[in-house]
């Protein structure tokens, strides 16, 4: 297991505080905590936020568990793009003697990786991931093809870090368009603009720009300058604790992709196109309590209006 990325001066300083303030919990493992009442108040009224928007645009309404059926991780393509990422469930299969191994070593604390095989699921990488199949089985797209809000779903990337922004494990509220081209592009467009509205609406600072997933390797090296590109991936940028903005939020065309993996089609039998827009929860609510303090009933009014109506 590779050492956690290191956190900056102000990265450390700031997790001290959260914790400090009861805000987060700390579990003992780099990008893993807990949240206490007040965080968690926040994060509800974001997700519920971005819910009512979705909803007022004509979105459906799906949520699934943060399990994927480990043949839909792999046709999804993910692990050629980021297996460094990817976190797959394994679990006991043995005798009583192996029992009696594993849990010798285990109160040791050495490994006991090799007395467990793999299952048929793995952690979720993206919230989007169970959207496709599950259109996929419902037969050809109608005309204007379909509009999804998978809401917050707990999404695992295994990069562990100290900096209280980068998470092995997070909130990532997605929504997923599939139909026609000229639809999907334009939908993308739209929830980019709408996306820099409701962040500024939350007296948040955000910059649009041009991004790239984090590829493995030298192909992926050639991936990601391709689609910077041709700007198939926008990302909402904001400070938090620097040294530079993070992204907050993520504005996706997969094009064919998804669909070709999947099976996803239009009423012509074509494939469908695919795009998707995920908002980190939690990388929004540590904005927010750096951008207007650890004490919410001190927030400005119009901020508190956009999440609580009061």
């Amino acid at each position: 297991m590779g050492e956690p990325r290191r956190a900056s001066p102000d990265q450390a300083r700031l997790l001290r505080e959260l914790l400090a303030a009861g805000l987060l919990i700390d579990t003992g493992e780099p990008g893993v905590y807990g949240h206490g009442a007040e965080f968690e108040r926040i994060r509800l009224a974001l997700e519920r936020r971005l819910e009512a928007e979705a909803r007022a645009r004509g979105a459906e309404s799906l949520r699934f568990p943060p399990l994927l059926p480990r043949r839909q991780l792999e046709a999804s393509g993910y692990l050629g793009s980021f297996p460094h990422l990817a976190g797959s469930v394994f679990a006991f299969d043995g005798d009583e003697r192996a029992a009696r191994e594993l849990e010798q070593r285990a109160r040791l604390h050495e490994d006991w990786s090799e007395l467990q095989r793999i299952t048929g699921v793995a952690l979720i990488p993206a919230a989007c991931y169970p959207v496709y199949p599950a259109i996929a089985a419902r037969g050809p797209l109608a005309p204007g093809g379909a509009f999804i809000d998978a809401g917050g779903a707990w999404v695992f990337r295994h990069e562990p870090s100290e900096d209280p922004a980068r998470r092995q494990i997070f909130r990532q509220h997605e929504l997923v368009r599939l139909g026609e081209p000229e639809l999907v592009a334009a939908w993308r467009e739209e929830w980019a603009q709408l996306g820099l509205a409701l962040l500024r609406a939350l007296g948040l600072e955000p910059r649009l720009e041009r991004a790239n997933d984090p590829f493995f390797g030298r192909r992926g090296r050639m991936l990601a300058a391709s689609q910077r590109e041709e700007a198939l991936k926008l990302e909402l940028l904001v400070e938090i604790a620097g040294p530079e903005p993070t992204a907050v939020a993520s504005f996706n065309r997969h094009r064919e992709h998804f669909a070709e993996a999947f099976g996803v089609r239009l009423a012509d039998g074509s494939l469908a196109h695919t795009a998707c827009v995920g908002f980190g929860h939690e990388r929004i609510v540590l904005a927010l309590l750096r951008a207007h303090g650890f004490e919410v009933e001190r927030w400005p009014e119009r901020v508190r209006a956009e999440l609580w109506g009061v």
